[in-house]
């Protein structure tokens, strides 16, 4: 074969030059998890990777940052607090986390989501070294897939406690399973450290769920010696060392912290509905969904299929003989995804406290089992009615965020039927994207086809312009996209900052949670809250709901007051308030 038909192979089989060159495969294979990776999780969140980006959301975030900016003023290590007083509800990792990010990056909303942002980079990085160690072959499947479903990279870019949680608890989870398999005490290390670093982040749920897992797979497995091995005397000494100390201080300093953390924030928040977040028993099936789109069709194929062959491994085991079929004979992997995927789910499932968060640590092992499904499949080919479903969800999730903007600018109204035809249209484009990709270089190029329609996606979501993202809002020197103009206050207090003079105060009136919170991050001084607060004596600035414009001449019978603008992005007014007389 002469030099021109090599070159023409190794064009039309792109696998060939891997396969010649394996050093170079590894670094395309490693470049490639990594430009990922990167782009999923930052594009749009920290400055230097572009993006419009958006400011804090909910009432979560902006109170968390709050928090992690009061404790690095005070520099206080040990006790949180919120606008001056103790806030004891969660645990101070993400503080620490923050903190550090401020003072190295300074005080700003993206600094404050960097702690998530790099335990789900570390959590993505880990899953494809563990799966290329130990099930070599659908180690980058199973890593970019995890990094590109939704409930992965939108916690990622959360100033919030769900991302460190998750990421180190799933790592201690791989390692304990690395450990199982290897019998090598080094990796009961990543057992101890991580689900250390998850308790300092939400508490006991970590060590609880862990042991829940690894108690149910021994059982199972009628394994029980591995659950005796596992409580180890350095493990354990480190796990104390690394928890204890911050418990024990943050208790000697605020003696009220057992009862409001352990018993409040944990026992109550499990077992009543103090904190109004019920929900049905089966809210968590639709959320595990939606969190891992686009891939929820081939994840729950993927659980079926893992289901069915630890059934069967399981029987084949009571029957004392070695089930020879879709895993190897005593292949246990399988099934200690599936438990490790159940039992989160299934905990709080039974909580009479329900937030989308506390299931993420089921979403990566149902990632890991996605990509060793597509790993295993390239050979037998999957299902056409399977691949189709796949499609057309991906071009569904595309056609969605097409409308999306129609949707922040009037979200009574039905968008108009070109709109529409418009949007079904890309979403349909998407959908025979994939389909061709697939059937034209095969199974293992289905991941690029899915990722090329949500690297779209966050390009219009959190790009500025005509042509790469939705258009910046008119008149604004910044980039601001629809999307921040609606769930953020950040552009609020900026046209705020602009017109308040120094030192006034700024107040609201039953504005939503989110508002009040981020205003008061945005502008550093809690705002006035008129119903909680009263009104303040001197001349300042009142942010209100729409509907509650109302409620003013009753509340400043004997004050002046006129409008300076409205805020129709999110129903609000302002006002501008004299001082008292």
């Amino acid at each position: 074969m002469g030099i021109p038909s090599r070159i023409r192979a190794l064009r039309h089989d792109p696998t060939t030059w891997t396969s010649r060159f394996p050093a170079l495969g590894t670094v395309l294979e490693a470049a490639t998890l990594l430009i990922l990776t990167v782009f999923f999780i930052f594009y749009g969140l920290v400055p230097i990777f572009g993006g419009a980006g958006l400011g804090l959301v909910g009432a979560d975030e902006p109170r968390y940052a709050e928090v992690a900016r009061e404790m690095l003023q005070r520099r206080d290590f040990i006790t949180p607090y919120l606008w001056g007083r103790p806030w004891l509800e969660k645990p101070a990792l993400y503080y620490w986390r923050a903190m550090f990010a401020f003072k190295e990056f300074g005080m700003h909303d993206w600094s404050a989501r960097l702690p998530s942002a790099s335990f789900a980079f570390v959590l993505v990085v880990l899953i494809y070294l563990h799966i290329r160690r130990f099930r070599r072959g659908g180690q980058l499947d199973a890593a970019l897939i995890t990094v590109s479903c939704a409930g992965i990279f939108s916690f990622a870019r959360g100033a919030s406690t769900d991302m460190q949680l998750a990421a180190p608890f799933c790592i201690g989870m791989l390692g304990w399973y690395a450990w199982y398999e290897t019998d090598k005490k080094f990796w009961l290390f990543d057992l101890y450290f991580f689900v250390g670093a998850a308790t300092l982040a939400k508490g006991p749920v970590a060590p609880v769920l862990a042991l829940a897992i690894i108690f149910t797979f021994a059982a199972l497995r009628r394994e029980w010696a591995i659950i005796r091995r596992t409580f180890w005397g350095p493990g354990a000494a480190l796990y104390l060392a690394m928890v204890l100390p911050w418990y024990i201080a943050v208790q000697r300093r605020n003696p009220n912290f057992l009862r409001v953390f352990f018993l409040q924030h944990n026992i109550e928040r499990f077992a009543t509905d103090r904190f109004h977040h019920e929900e049905a028993l089966w809210y968590y099936f639709p959320i595990i969904l939606l969190a891992l789109t686009p891939w929820a069709v081939i994840a729950v194929a993927a659980l079926w299929d893992a289901v069915r062959g630890s059934i069967a491994e399981w029987r084949a085991r009571r029957a004392k003989y070695h089930y020879m079929g879709t895993f190897r004979a005593g292949d246990a992997f399988p099934e200690f995804l599936v438990l490790w995927a159940f039992i989160p789910v299934a905990f709080f499932s039974l909580s009479q406290s329900k937030l989308p968060g506390y299931i993420l640590p089921s979403v990566p092992p149902l990632t890991i089992l996605c990509g060793d499904y597509l790993n295993r499949m390239r050979e037998r080919g999957l299902k056409p009615w399977l691949l189709i479903l796949h499609a057309v969800l991906t071009g569904l999730l595309l056609t969605f965020a097409v409308l999306l903007p129609l949707h922040l600018q009037n979200p009574e109204a039905i968008p108009p039927i070109q709109a529409i035809i418009a949007g079904g249209m890309t979403g349909f484009a998407a959908t025979i994207f994939i389909l061709i990709c697939v059937y034209r270089f095969g199974l293992k190029r289905l991941r690029i086809a899915t990722m090329t329609p949500m690297v779209i996606i966050l390009f219009y979501l959190f790009g500025v312009g005509p042509f790469f993202g939705i258009p910046a809002v008119a008149g604004t020197k910044r980039n601001i996209t629809l999307i921040d103009l609606t769930y953020s206050a950040r552009p609020l207090s900026r046209i705020l900052d602009k017109i308040a003079e120094p030192g006034e105060p700024v107040a609201v009136l039953d504005v939503r949670r989110d508002v009040e919170y981020g205003l008061s991050f945005y502008r550093d001084h809690r705002v006035w809250d008129y119903e909680r607060d009263g009104v303040p004596p001197e001349q300042h600035i009142v942010v209100v709901r729409d509907s509650s414009v109302g409620k003013l001449n009753r509340i400043l019978k004997d004050r002046t007051y006129e409008p300076l603008f409205k805020y129709p992005a999110q129903n609000l007014t302002v006002f501008s308030v004299s001082a008292r007389q």
